[in-house]
């Protein structure tokens, strides 16, 4: 059984969970949520890789093997600095999922949703222009939408007045799929999916990267799914939302 990681700003990273226990049922986890200093959207990129590196080794120090960090923005700021310091661990982060969009879009058109930290971020930048030469990327930040996944609040009209603004950008430019570049959104899903229609598809990384996951674990020897499975929830802040989103998903 492998011991396996998991972190985000928030409570979002359970979306990643969600897609991993599809795949790795009966190992152990340890999720550690970052609410105390959530959001990382706005945080300078030297404030994210403090964050992470702290996190990290606390998630070492209660025995994680792997390490997932189910978070765009810690991603694009702290993964090559996670696996500077530790090179022989497993450390797996969030892809910009901007080649399968690419490959879905019949109109040549792909928006990406996420935060202002991540798509300033060199490792998404780079991913969009490897990817999407000859496609028109049009991006914008999902405003308020970890808020409301933070304070559980999933639907009714404030929920979708909130998303509607933030989808219209991208629905007036004529994308048709969206890519979810923040673990926080696919809780949001049903509302988006709601407010564009049926015209337009949404994106979400997370089982691609539960493969990848299962993976990188298998070629590095980890005897999986021996002894069944158990989950430790932590917060810097308060359990109960990670709790109660949880809850959720199981």
């Amino acid at each position: 059984m492998a011991c396996i990681g998991i972190f985000d700003s928030g409570s979002g990273g359970l979306s990643v969970l969600k897609e991993i226990l599809k795949v790795l049922p009966s190992e152990k986890y340890i999720y550690f949520s970052d609410d105390a200093y959530c959001p990382y959207g706005g945080r300078s990129r030297e404030y994210i890789i403090d964050r992470s590196l702290k996190i990290v080794k606390a998630l070492v120090d209660k025995g994680a093997q792997a390490i997932v960090v189910a978070c765009n923005t810690a991603t694009g700021a702290a993964i090559q600095i996670l696996r500077e310091n530790w090179p022989d661990m497993p450390i797996i982060g969030m892809e910009p999922a901007i080649k399968p969009a690419v490959a879905l879009s019949k109109k040549a058109v792909v928006g990406v949703l996420a935060t202002e930290s991540t798509l300033h971020s060199d490792k998404y930048i780079s991913t969009r222009d490897r990817y999407a030469k000859g496609v028109k990327v049009v991006e914008h930040a999902g405003e308020g939408f970890v808020e409301l996944v933070e304070s559980v609040r999933l639907e009714g009209p404030e929920v979708e007045a909130v998303v509607k603004k933030s989808l219209e950008p991208l629905l007036e430019a004529g994308v048709d799929v969206i890519v979810l570049g923040c673990t926080h959104y696919p809780f949001l899903l049903p509302v988006m999916k709601s407010v564009a229609g049926p015209g337009v598809q949404f994106v979400d990384p997370a089982p691609s990267v539960a493969r990848h996951l299962k993976e990188l674990l298998e070629s590095a020897g980890f005897s999986l799914g021996d002894t069944g499975f158990s989950i430790e929830i932590k917060s810097s802040g308060s359990d109960e939302t990670a709790r109660r989103l949880y809850e959720s998903i199981i």
